[in-house]
């Protein structure tokens, strides 16, 4: 059992969500970045998402697209993320997550990204525009003693069949988009993204986490009894944006990622009677 399995166990036992955070590493700067993320990991994030910056973010809103474009600028780069995941490996064990494009892994080289990645404590991998189709030449790489895990991506208008195909080669936690569009779009139907977490919750014993269109704590809130997790990203990187050059930005984060923690782990709200 590796570290993502063993925190949602955890969090299963407890009766806990999942806060999945999303940061696009070396944002606003590496050194930056790296504080970011440890204070992160120490206000209560359950699972780490380092978003390896691409320049052709297709998946993504203008947020992370701005956020991606900054750090190529200022120098990161998969190698740089890396790094930055053995460094956070020696201060903190929360499961880590490499969220990537296929193009930088494949620039990188398969067998060499599985080998360093595992080596510098990374956990999985999530690759946005890989299908199960073409993943077999990623996947080869993998050792089972490893327990490297490979987290899939499961669309609004996935049918129940690729459902099926898609979680035969997933571990870890599914990860289901919550509606159509790009990361960062407002608005989310609960209703509907409960009726997809039921069909999935038929197929497969996976941890399901939604993301894509949670902007507050507000919707983590709404999303905490259906969902065994929630991802946030664009929040956190619109303030990331917004204060990226102010000296309170670490302690900006780590309110967000508590408040956020929090709106997780709130009941629901009862309905009104008036």
């Amino acid at each position: 059992m590796n570290r993502v399995e063993a925190r949602f166990a955890e969090l299963k036992r407890n009766h806990d969500k999942a806060l999945v955070g999303f940061v696009v590493t070396g944002d606003p700067s590496p050194p930056v970045s790296f504080d970011l993320v440890r204070a992160m990991c120490g206000a209560g994030l359950d699972v780490l998402e380092l978003g390896i910056p691409f320049s052709d973010p297709t998946a993504d809103g203008p947020v992370i697209q701005r956020a991606a474009g900054r750090a190529l600028q200022a120098g990161a780069s998969l190698a740089g993320v890396l790094e930055m995941t053995a460094r956070l490996r020696e201060c903190v064990e929360t499961p880590i997550v490499l969220f990537s494009y296929y193009n930088p892994i494949f620039a990188y080289g398969l067998a060499p990204f599985c080998r360093d990645a595992v080596a510098a404590g990374a956990d999985g991998v999530l690759v946005v525009d890989l299908p199960p189709e073409e993943s077999g030449e990623l996947t080869r790489h993998f050792r089972k003693d490893d327990e490297f895990a490979l987290i899939r991506l499961v669309a609004p208008t996935t049918p129940p069949e690729r459902m099926k195909r898609i979680i035969a080669g997933a571990s870890g936690f599914l990860y289901l988009i919550s509606k159509t569009g790009v990361t960062g779009s407002a608005g989310i139907d609960v209703a509907s993204v409960r009726e997809r977490i039921n069909v999935l919750r038929g197929i497969t014993e996976l941890p399901v986490c939604v993301g894509f269109g949670i902007a507050d704590r507000a919707g983590a809130a709404a999303l905490a009894p259906v969902a065994d997790g929630v991802v946030i990203g664009t929040a956190f990187q619109n303030t990331i944006e917004a204060h990226r050059t102010s000296p309170d930005l670490v302690r900006r984060i780590e309110t967000q990622v508590r408040e956020f923690k929090a709106a997780l782990a709130a009941p629901p709200r009862r309905p009104s009677l008036t």
